[in-house]
């Protein structure tokens, strides 16, 4: 029964490692697809400041820096090197700071794409109401000048019949009746009227023109995207221009003077990255330029602080023949199993040979089932445990019965002085 226990505990544990294995195996290319998005975002802030070559070197340099440096950090610890921990750690803030502020960059223009096309969208719209707004007044005053004229006209006219008209000569005042002065001034009233009528039809066409380009930048709005809209919108734009400068220059005005009117292209177009992005700060663009180099950060970290692969069993042995030829344990505050690796006094007084037992801890660090947590001291990782166990259920006689009867701690004691005699 108790053999099949165990049985069942190392195919768990086998398991277990093989799912671990895989998860490290999948990190690997996440890894790179995450430093090629970062790096892709990196080289495109960074190309709108300095030359494409240059950035792409640099982009390149940063990403390897911060995978580097995460497998570094996660090798180092601040008690046992204090400097080489502060040196990669500052490394890897000053990467990451280079990489997620121009990252910035790419994420706002994507954040702030719909908001950027709303904005232009806006200033068009106001651009446009404005030019109808002075063209309506230049009608307007057009229109009320012509009035002014026609009512004059005509005043005159009912002077001239009535024979009140100032400026005539003697014999012609107050001679009531069509003669030939209210002929004339007959005539001059009906000019000005035929003006009048013909530039309240050319005002008409140029208020249906006016109505139509309105209606379409209404229509606009709804399709921003849209280049055959915006096409029609700037055709009628430019019929109610020509027609505005076409009624001024008859009538002796000023043309009203047009904004310039871009292309759909130029409307549509990207942002162009510009330290004026960090006045307008968006918090959603900075989190996602900051959560891709993150994830790398903490990918590149997991695959350096987990042991990068099994043992075989020639290792199983020599690791765990290694450390039982220490003897100063005790549980730490990350609850796991540390010991001094450093020869005690006695051994130094003896001239203890630890180079085996030092040759296994190296070993076990560099396969990372062990970290370093000071310069004379280390803790298992979590998955140097069950070697142990099964090192140990090996060495105990009788298949484990030892460690049924309670009497691990001796046995293990007696083998350990065993091998010192």
């Amino acid at each position: 029964m108790n053999t099949s226990v165990w049985r069942i505990g190392q195919t768990l544990n086998s398991v277990q490692s093989t799912f671990v294995g895989l998860l490290r195996i999948w990190s690997i290319p996440l890894v790179l697809l995450l430093s090629l998005a970062s790096g892709y975002t990196t080289y495109y802030g960074l190309s709108y400041f300095i030359t494409d070559w240059i950035a792409l070197i640099i982009t390149v340099a940063v990403q390897s820096v911060i995978v580097i440096c995460s497998l570094e950090l996660a090798g180092c610890h601040w008690r046992a090197n204090r400097v080489r921990f502060l040196t990669v750690g500052v490394t890897l803030a000053v990467a990451l700071l280079v990489s997620v502020s121009f990252s910035y960059f790419k994420f706002y223009e994507l954040s702030q794409q719909d908001n950027t096309l709303l904005a232009r969208y806006r200033a068009l719209d106001q651009n446009l109401n404005d030019y109808l707004d002075r063209v309506n007044k230049l009608k307007s005053a057009l229109m009320a000048h012509q009035q002014k004229r026609a009512e004059a006209a005509a005043k005159e006219a009912t002077q001239a019949y009535l024979g009140t008209l100032q400026g005539i000569r003697d014999e012609s005042r107050k001679r009531v009746g069509k003669g030939p002065m209210w002929s004339h001034y007959n005539e001059l009233q009906r000019a000005e009227e035929n003006r009048l009528r013909q530039m309240e039809t050319s005002f008409g066409e140029l208020d249906q023109r006016i109505t139509a380009a309105r209606g379409t930048m209404q229509k606009f709005s709804s399709d921003l995207k849209n280049p055959a809209l915006y096409a029609e919108l700037m055709e009628q734009v430019r019929q109610v221009q020509s027609k505005a400068d076409n009624l001024a220059s008859v009538h002796g005005a000023t043309p009203v003077l047009a904004p310039p009117w871009g292309s759909h292209a130029e409307f549509v177009r990207g942002i162009t990255p510009s330290f004026a992005m960090w006045e307008d700060l968006s918090l959603f663009a900075l989190a996602c330029a900051a959560m891709v180099d993150f994830f790398t950060l903490v990918l590149s970290y997991r695959l350096e602080f987990s042991a990068p692969g099994p043992l075989t069993e020639e290792e199983k042995v020599l690791a765990f023949h290694g450390l039982r030829e220490f003897s100063q344990f005790a549980i730490n505050d990350n609850d796991e199993l540390e010991f001094v690796f450093e020869k005690s006094e006695l051994e130094r007084a003896k001239r203890y040979p630890d180079w085996n037992r030092m040759f296994a801890v190296a070993f076990l660090l560099n396969r990372g089932f062990l970290r370093k947590v000071s310069e004379r001291s280390v803790e298992f990782a979590p998955n140097l445990y069950p070697i142990v166990a099964e090192c140990m259920r090996k060495e105990l006689p009788q298949a484990g019965s030892a460690f049924h009867d309670g009497n691990v701690r001796q046995f293990v004691e007696r083998k350990a002085h065993e091998r010192r005699v």
